[in-house]
């Protein structure tokens, strides 16, 4: 009987269960009027994989199981073509935004991998984020459902979320190791063919010149040169109603990741500088200009020129290579304007012959541009560290196109001679320039093998104990940045070397450059900009009771021509 009553006795007690009993379906769906999230995505990755992953079939099963399970009130959320390293997509995060405000019992998924493949991420709204909201969470394929706490599966979501990210890892390293081949065999990586060029129908990785779009190109190109920024450009661009990038591309029934401009003739400055920046004008492929840091951060960053990839000739040309990189120092160059918002075409070129300060412009308080002139900077700040070099705009106009005329005169007279010459000159200037940078590229070479053999000791001092971890990290970083800034400057010094080594070259160019202007009689902003490296004013002589002022000129790719001299041999 003792045993009797004892086990009728624990049969009718109702002890307090440390895990809450699973709901039954029928009472979930008849207590609330809360949707069920069914949470659906599909990235390209995964598209591959087949029809198993289509966003119909994760549809078709999510529907069946509310059906079986009778959850009611149910609601799609979907992200086709997104991947699941972050949770920043539009499918998503609607969902989140209804399961914060409440609105959300229950959220269904495929599997784990559909909600993400970030396994911290995905932890984190799974434990933490659905929970605290009062969600349940449901991955059909996993077996995994935050109601049932017990559940062995619960406990190995972990690793299957770990196993998710690695598969996008691993993706992600194939993905990048084909990239890496096609890019250093010079296949063109973008998948956006440049403004101005079309893919060749019977090669799609080999582009042609497109003769409108390249037009508006080399338009942009010889405004540039003639010193108009890149507002200016667009502005004139605008007022030609000439289209976008993106508009042409429209109009021509070609894809482009834009979507349809609000105005197809509304050039804006980012667009006209993008097309002043693109090596590609010149006829070269260029790979690796920019590089993500992890597959979690997605961002673009830009590549630095050293360690991009460039083919040479692999298309037709636009843009010529010396126009080209006169655009990226005009680019460099600041166009001061005056309050009357004019600007010179000598802007960015002209300096103080004493000090080597750059002269700015400026005009009189009587609007007279006559009256426009460049004075030394730093004699504007500190008269007492450079004498005045003033000099008016209209007269050192009338000097460089003189010297232009004389230059160009020259060489249509005695080419070879001038040529000769010119060779003599730049070989001994270069002679000392290359031994001078050899020396300094033999110690940099020497001081970043030192560092690297600096770095192992200090590295077995510290492994060790013969070297404290504050006093390794100290001298590791200091010796890091030295090799660095070596390592730039080593680059730096191999490039000028090639400059030097090249200077016959420049020699030939510049004499093409020279025929195109034989004969010129007015001073033009392209003309000066693709002849003309900078211009140094020489302080003005009063000796003779009358002011006398003298400029020197740099030519670009030559230096000073020594056209005094030359003009003394023609005539001996």
């Amino acid at each position: 009987m003792t045993n009797t009553a004892s086990h009728a006795k624990i049969e009718s007690t109702n002890p307090v269960l440390t895990v809450a009993p699973i709901k039954e379906e029928t009472e979930m769906s008849g207590a609330t009027n809360k949707i069920t999230a069914l949470y659906c995505r599909l990235s390209q990755e995964d598209e591959r994989a087949g029809e198993s992953l289509s966003i119909e079939n994760q549809k078709a099963i999510l529907l069946s199981y509310c059906k079986d399970h009778h959850f009611g009130n149910p609601k799609f959320f979907i992200d086709d073509g997104y991947s699941g390293v972050n949770y920043d997509r539009p499918g998503f995060q609607a969902m989140l935004a209804e399961i914060e405000a409440g609105h959300v019992a229950v959220c269904i998924t495929k599997d784990l991998s559909r909600l993400g493949r970030n396994s911290a991420l995905t932890g984190l709204y799974t434990n933490f984020t659905f929970p605290q909201n009062g969600v349940r969470f449901i991955a059909i394929n996993d077996n995994f459902d935050t109601a049932d706490q017990n559940s062995i599966n619960n406990d190995f979501a972990g690793i299957k979320n770990w196993f998710n990210e690695f598969y996008c890892r691993d993706t992600s390293r194939k993905i990048r190791a084909i990239q890496k081949a096609k890019g250093e065999r010079g296949v063109p990586l973008t998948v956006n063919v440049p403004y101005g060029y079309v893919k060749d129908p019977e090669n799609p990785k080999h582009w042609l010149i497109d003769p409108e779009a390249a037009q508006v190109v080399r338009r942009i190109f010889q405004m540039c040169m003639e010193g108009r920024g890149p507002q200016q450009i667009a502005n004139q661009l605008r007022a030609d109603k000439v289209l976008t990038p993106t508009a042409y591309k429209k109009q021509q029934g070609r894809a482009t990741p834009h979507p349809d401009p609000e105005n197809p003739y509304g050039w804006c400055d980012s667009s006209v500088v993008n097309i002043l920046e693109r090596r590609e004008y010149t006829g070269c492929t260029v790979n690796f200009k920019t590089y993500t840091n992890s597959i979690w951060d997605k961002k673009q960053r830009e590549t630095p020129i050293e360690k991009q990839a460039v083919f040479p000739d692999t298309h037709e040309r636009i843009i010529e290579d010396d126009v080209f990189e006169k655009v990226q120092v005009i680019r460099q160059q600041r166009h001061r304007m005056t309050r009357t918002g004019r600007s010179s075409i000598f802007s960015g070129l002209v300096y103080c012959a004493d000090c080597g300060s750059k002269m700015q412009y400026g005009s009189s308080n009587n609007g007279d541009f006559t009256q426009d002139f460049f004075d030394c900077s730093l004699h504007k700040k500190h008269r007492e560290k450079c004498g005045g070099h003033f000099i008016r705009v209209k007269v050192l106009e009338q000097l460089v196109l003189k010297h232009m005329q004389l230059v160009m005169g020259y060489i249509l007279r005695h080419e070879d001679y001038f040529r000769t010459v010119m060779e003599q000159q730049m070989k001994l200037e270069s002679a000392e320039k290359l031994q001078a940078i050899r020396k300094q590229l033999s110690r940099d070479e020497k001081r970043i093998t030192e560092l690297k053999r600096l770095f192992i000791k200090i590295y077995e001092d510290n492994a060790s104990g013969r070297l404290s971890d504050e006093r390794f990290d100290m001298l590791s970083q200091s010796y890091e940045a030295e090799q660095k800034q070596l390592e730039a400057e080593v680059i730096t010094l191999r490039q000028d070397i090639e400059v030097q080594e090249r200077q016959n070259e420049n020699i030939e160019k510049f004499i093409q450059k020279a025929h195109k202007y034989v004969g010129i009689e007015a001073l033009d902003p392209y003309a000066l900009r693709e002849l003309v490296q900078a211009i140094y004013v020489e302080a003005p002589d009063k000796s003779s009771g009358k002011r006398r002022q003298s400029i020197h000129i740099k030519y670009d790719g030559m230096g000073f021509i020594p056209l005094d001299e030359l003009m003394k041999g023609e005539t001996a």
